[in-house]
């Protein structure tokens, strides 16, 4: 079911009482509480997803919610593996690109048939200047229809992970979009495919209300078998851990990530819940402002920007005790990390792993150095419904920091105007978490390393504007190199750089930590989407 005009518009209104959306969850909750049958799911998250629009916005709530309405060529699964999905078959076209065979038989929940024009026309679309996933198509040079079945992506070069780099890529119906003028995504704005959907996907969205509750209900007409036995599942973000867990324990919602790690042995002990527990590819980390010329937030530091010191920057890695913070803010539930990826993920470098540990001492003698014996002030910027105990550990981090003299005056919002200010640049330092698309270490880079280029769709990510000559020459030599020998080297020297330059502080790798009824039986992604093909209601 797509949800109507006149449906749109109480679902653009909800907007507006946005203040009320605290009173009219708990009302949801209680309603439904008991009403549920054995098929039916509840689930919730800190953060709603933005928007319904799945060009509009890269980040991990909207791409893992709308992965369950909209589907791409290629899919993630339950291993991590790269799958066919509207895609039947894919190979390389020699050294040119990638043919995609599309699957027949396949429609939208409107019941429009899907074709090679829609694959064309999300290329266009996701690739755009207005979209936000348009650094995915980096690599491409052109796109071709070869029949109504069959597209080449032709890559300016080899591109032997081209297929992981657009896991994500989810199609639209091109008749669909055009018709409610949405032929192009919109990041600021709102627009029909804000608030509607039509995926080829497992689920329709039947409700949206942001802030609210989003109801989702099987699509009959799905091309794959379902796994799954749900009747419905909705989704009610909740920001508040307390509330999340008390919803839990009551009945009142079926699913909760993530878990807060002051209640996992609670979860875990309690009968008739479960706790699922892994390591998620994301790697939480600090951002400075490098391009900036003058510190935005300062209350004696006027006309210059430390932070585009290395010396600096290095200061405030030295002056930060990870090891406390997964200690005593995670709860022993994290990892250390090195460098932008994972251990698990492919490209990472052991060139890089060994990280400076906790020296204040020689931080404050680095800012000595730096011209800056007494300090200065800085903003911080962080959310606090984003990642596990974001703003607690942006609290812990701003004392630290404080010590050595570098006073931290920290600002914590919701996710859902964060990402606003800081493409806007109104931050000093700030926090953010990544999760490579790809499992490759090449996707950071590409994201958040190489300088920003917007024509050649680069660095969409990197807010701090951080720019290297030697990073930029190397990226497109990684991305078509086939030698795993050759590519890990070049992996391993931009990985160096980084790590000497101080581009980032990486500070751990975020926990998986779910908790549901005992009845649940689910598949836990390192990519923390939650999955409902997956899931079943015993």
């Amino acid at each position: 079911m797509i949800a109507t005009k006149r449906q749109r518009g109480n679902a653009f209104s909800s907007v507006a009482r946005a203040g009320l959306a605290a009173s009219l969850l708990a009302a949801t909750l209680l309603a439904s509480a008991g009403a549920t049958t054995a098929a039916e799911l509840r689930w919730s998250s800190p953060t709603d997803p933005q928007t319904m629009d799945p060009h509009a916005v890269n980040s991990a709530p909207v791409l893992g919610f709308l992965n369950n309405v909209y589907e791409g060529l290629v899919r993630r699964n339950k291993e991590m593996a790269i799958e066919g999905s509207l895609a039947e078959s894919f190979e390389p076209v020699g050294e040119d690109g990638w043919r995609f065979h599309l699957r027949k038989d396949v429609t939208f929940h409107d019941g429009s048939a899907f074709n090679a024009e829609d694959v064309l026309f999300s290329y266009q679309r996701a690739s755009s200047e207005q979209s936000d996933t348009s650094s995915w198509f980096s690599p491409v040079k052109d796109v071709v229809v070869v029949d109504d079945y069959t597209v080449d992506f032709l890559t300016h070069r080899p591109d032997p992970i081209f297929p992981d780099s657009i896991a994500n890529f989810m199609i639209m119906d091109k008749g669909w979009s055009e018709a409610n003028g949405t032929e192009r995504p919109a990041q600021e704005t709102e627009t029909f495919a804000t608030l509607n959907a039509n995926g080829t996907g497992p689920f329709m969205v039947v409700k949206r209300e942001p802030g609210v509750e989003t109801v989702l209900e099987p699509f009959e007409g799905w091309w794959d078998t379902a796994e799954h036995n749900l009747t419905k599942a909705t989704f009610l973000p909740i920001a508040n851990p307390a509330t999340a867990v008390a919803g839990l324990l009551s009945g009142q919602v079926d699913l909760i990530n993530p878990v807060p790690v002051q209640d996992i042995d609670r979860i875990a002990s309690q009968d008739g819940l479960k706790l699922h527990q892994g390591i998620e590819a994301r790697v939480i980390m600090l951002g400075f402002g490098h391009s900036h010329d003058a510190l935005k937030y300062s209350k004696e530091t006027e006309g210059k920007n430390p932070f585009q010191d290395v010396k600096v920057r290095k200061a405030a890695q030295l002056a930060i005790d990870t090891e406390a913070l997964v200690d005593k803010i995670m709860r022993g539930n994290a990892e250390v990390a090195s460098q932008l990826v994972s251990p698990q993920m492919k490209g990472y470098s052991k060139a890089a792993e060994d990280r400076a540990g906790f020296d204040p001492d020689a931080a404050k003698a680095l800012l000595a150095e730096a011209g800056y014996p007494d300090g200065f002030s800085f903003g911080l910027m962080c959310p606090n419904d984003r990642y596990i105990n974001d703003e607690a550990l942006c609290k812990a981090m701003a004392a630290m920091l404080t010590k050595v003299g570098m006073k931290a005056n920290l600002t914590a919002m919701p996710v859902r105007n964060y990402w606003k200010e800081l493409r806007a640049g109104n931050y000093d330092m700030y926090l953010l978490g990544w999760s490579p698309g790809t499992f490759d270490a090449e996707h950071p880079i590409r994201f958040l390393v190489t300088t920003p280029n917007t024509e050649k769709k680069l660095g969409s990510w990197n807010f701090g504007g951080y720019s290297n000559a030697k990073v930029d020459e190397l990226l497109p030599k990684i991305q078509r190199e086939i030698d795993p020998t050759k590519r890990q080297s070049m992996l391993d020297d931009i990985a160096v750089t980084v790590k000497d330059d101080v581009v980032y502080v990486p500070l751990h790798i975020q926990p998986l930590l779910w908790g549901s009824k005992a009845n649940i039986d689910l598949t836990q992604r390192a990519d923390n989407f939650v999955m409902l093909r997956w899931i079943h209601v015993d």
